[in-house]
């Protein structure tokens, strides 16, 4: 069995998948790279196929009709067979010696009974043009050099966890959330972190500065621009998030309660500013739709949101309001390093 089965989502990513590809390859024959080719129309396909053919001990090449982020994820898990399981962009890449030093501790894990349910580490955010990269690391929050447990995560305003900050134990994933994400949809990278969660009791946060998020293309899917014309994914993502707390929170341990929720909040504080700065009757017509299926699908959640310092920001009345809203907006954007 591999360590670690690393997925790479990859449509038309010819440009710059290579690098991605190279910088896990120094991890050598304990990772197991699959490179998931999602009906890709230029030479995705065939380099996947080459670095096959000339890592064949490493490398898996999947190829599928265009079905999206989510199936492309799903595809590499079905066929993931490493103990653990990360993903990775097409368009990212990572530190080689933080790599080494990841592998090193999920191979002592894999012969424990115990072993981790979530490993966590930091990641960068690669912003194009930016000469000093941010870096999300949780050393000021987070246990280090131990096994912990929800009760001692406790997450300041605004953080949370991405999809590139987290490794699985693969039956977490697969076992035991059965995770299938939606075809054709952007943004399930929250729905891949979100429902596994509560499968999640053993954690361990390594500090080091592994993933390069790289932020700067103009068709890249968190550009604002991008995010706004395809709002309606985003709704989609943010709505099937309210349905999995909503059906999942009673059986949640309390301390795994508040951080989901603290997440969903972020989100849904995501939508409704995307909604506010598109500034449309459409969009205000959706805000107003978002919220409205918050309260019909659960009250108690709607009312924790919408009368929480975030809910009621992005809620406030008439023009001044949205100003309002959007100006706190663009501080956090300051402030986190986020695009």
């Amino acid at each position: 069995m591999k360590i670690l089965s690393v997925i790479i989502p990859c449509y038309n990513a010819q440009d710059y998948m290579e690098h991605a590809i190279e910088t896990l390859l120094t991890g050598g024959e304990r990772l197991e790279i699959l490179l998931v080719d999602d009906g890709s129309k230029d030479n995705t396909a065939q380099i996947a196929d080459d670095y096959e053919q000339r890592y064949p001990e490493i490398v898996r090449a999947l190829h599928q009709e265009n079905g999206g982020h989510g199936k492309a994820v799903t595809t590499g898990l079905h066929a993931a067979t490493g103990f653990f399981v990360k993903v990775v962009d097409s368009d990212d890449w990572v530190d080689e010696n933080a790599l080494r030093e990841i592998l090193d501790f999920l191979e002592k894990e894999s012969l424990k009974k115990d072993a981790v349910d979530m490993l966590i580490s930091n990641f960068i955010y690669d912003k194009q043009g930016v000469k000093h990269k941010k870096a999300m690391e949780y050393s000021s929050f987070l246990p280090t050099d131990r096994i912990f447990s929800w009760d001692e995560v406790h997450f300041p305003l605004g953080k949370y966890l991405l999809m590139h900050s987290v490794i699985y134990r693969r039956d977490v994933v697969v076992g035991q959330a059965q995770l299938e994400l939606p075809h054709h949809t952007f943004y399930v990278d929250n729905l891949y972190v979100f429902e596994p969660l509560r499968y999640v009791k053993n954690i361990y946060y390594l500090d080091v500065n592994f993933y390069h998020y790289f932020i700067g293309r103009d068709d890249q899917s968190v550009n604002e621009q991008v995010m706004i014309g395809r709002i309606d994914q985003q709704l989609k993502v943010n709505r099937l998030m309210i349905n999995f707390y909503a059906k999942n929170e009673a059986q949640l341990d309390p301390a795994l309660a508040n951080y989901m929720f603290r997440y969903l909040e972020i989100i849904t504080t995501v939508s409704s500013i995307l909604l506010l700065k598109d500034g449309s009757k459409e969009s205000l017509r959706k805000k107003t739709a978002l919220w409205n299926y918050i309260k019909r699908k659960d009250a108690h959640l709607y009312r924790e949101l919408r009368w929480g310092l975030f809910g009621t920001g992005v809620n406030l009345p008439w023009k001044l309001g949205r100003k309002t809203a959007l100006g706190v907006y663009k501080l956090a954007r300051k402030m986190y390093g986020f695009n």
